[in-house]
């Protein structure tokens, strides 16, 4: 009976055989996990999130546009409005008092413009048949051809049936004409708000926040301000430079129409980035041409040598404390903004960059340049004398003095 008991002790025992809910369970265990369900749901959602994202920016893209300018041109007028707000002036009314002097200088300028294009088309009117001799006479000492008057009515024949078909679109530009009025009623209306609760709305963005956060978004709004403040700031003071010396130089050559001239010049050329240069000397230059091609190349000269005077010695000091940017940040910075938003992008490229500028560099740390550093090899160390009995010593027994041991 041990000897039973032995062996059933040392026998293995079976498994017990599996059961049907055993079975069952099994069954339900190789199914897909229940997270997956959910995780489809949630990636179905995201992706209709980012499409019906996009489907509204796409649809408020004029409007994001609209407070975009907005909101730049509140950052350009602040310090103005703070100025009059510290001598006691409510923000609503200082606000005000800085629309009405930009209205005036913006309607000053376009009036002083209406009346060189309504002389210029006036005097080209009244002169377009002797110009029109002098022109046929030109192209035939030049080109050595015979044309005559008629030759010309018969181009200008043609040429009216491309204005009559482009004349059929007025109800096209009449159109864009009043949304681009809409569009700028309300720019202004945003950008009144804008400044005249400036601290207001500021404190309601920051409200939002954690304080530690609001230190760095209360740091960041104060470089916008400052940055955008110097730059309008910084190209008033060259735009009033630049159209004092284009008036005398204007003035010197006898050129009609000096001050509008020198106007465009001044401001065309500091407030439309990279390609205003070009546009503003073009104007005076064609003006020039037309009473005389001697002025017209001095009027030349005189822009190419102001344009170099104003690179090198005007704007480094002006903008030395207002807005420090290298020409060829801001140069690819306005071909970013142009491929981004358009015109919009390449006039609010140059402040935003500047701001970023400022704002990385508050946070980022610099060191200095070590610039006299020794990149020779160094110097291999002495090598020791040799003991030569020594050596031969070794070489012909082949054993070395052990040092004594410790």
């Amino acid at each position: 009976m041990a000897s039973d008991d032995d062996d059933n002790a040392t026998r293995p025992t079976a498994a017990p055989a599996p059961t049907g809910d055993a079975v069952v369970t099994a069954e339900v265990t190789t199914g897909p996990p229940p997270w997956l369900l959910r995780a489809f749901l949630l990636a179905a959602a995201t992706v209709a999130g980012l499409f019906a994202g996009f489907w509204a920016l796409t649809r408020l893209q004029g409007l994001l546009t609209i407070l975009l300018v907005s909101l730049f041109l509140a950052f350009a007028i602040e310090p103005a409005v703070n100025a009059l707000a510290r001598r006691g002036m409510k923000r609503g009314l200082a606000t005000g008092v800085v629309f009405l002097v930009l209205a005036v200088v913006v309607v000053g300028f376009f009036w002083a413009l209406g009346s060189l294009l309504i002389d210029q088309v006036t005097t080209l009117v009244n002169n377009a048949p002797q110009y029109a001799d002098q022109g046929i006479d030109w192209v035939n000492r030049t080109f050595k051809t015979n044309l005559s008057g008629t030759d010309i009515e018969k181009y200008t024949s043609n040429w009216s049936k491309y204005l009559e078909g482009a004349a059929g679109n007025a109800w096209d530009i009449g159109t864009r004409t009043v949304g681009v009025v809409f569009q700028s009623l309300g720019v202004l209306l945003f950008t009144y708000y804008f400044a005249a609760d400036g601290p207001r709305f500021r404190n309601a963005v920051c409200s939002l926040l954690p304080p530690r956060k609001q230190r760095h978004v209360l740091r960041a709004w104060d470089i916008a301000v400052e940055k955008t403040g110097g730059y309008i700031y910084s190209r008033g003071l060259l735009a009033l430079a630049s159209t004092v010396a284009h008036y005398v130089a204007l003035r010197v050559l006898d050129v009609p129409s000096a001050f509008a001239l020198a106007l465009w010049v001044g401001v065309v050329s500091q407030f439309i980035p990279t390609v205003g240069t070009y546009l503003a000397g073009a104007l005076p230059v064609i003006v020039a041409l037309v009473q005389s091609p001697s002025d017209a190349l001095w009027i030349l000269g005189f822009i190419v040598v102001y344009q170099q005077f104003e690179n090198y010695v005007l704007q480094p000091r002006i903008t030395a404390t207002t807005l420090d940017m290298h020409p060829a940040v801001a140069f690819g910075a306005v071909l970013a903004g142009a491929a981004l938003l358009g015109a919009t992008g390449a006039l609010l490229a140059i402040p935003v960059t500047a701001t970023v500028q400022a704002f990385s560099g508050a946070y980022i740390r610099r060191y200095e340049v070590e610039t006299d550093i020794d990149t020779s090899e160094p110097e291999p160390p002495p090598k020791k004398p040799r003991k030569w009995s020594r050596e031969l010593t070794v070489r012909f027994t082949g054993s070395r003095k052990q040092p004594p041991a410790e």
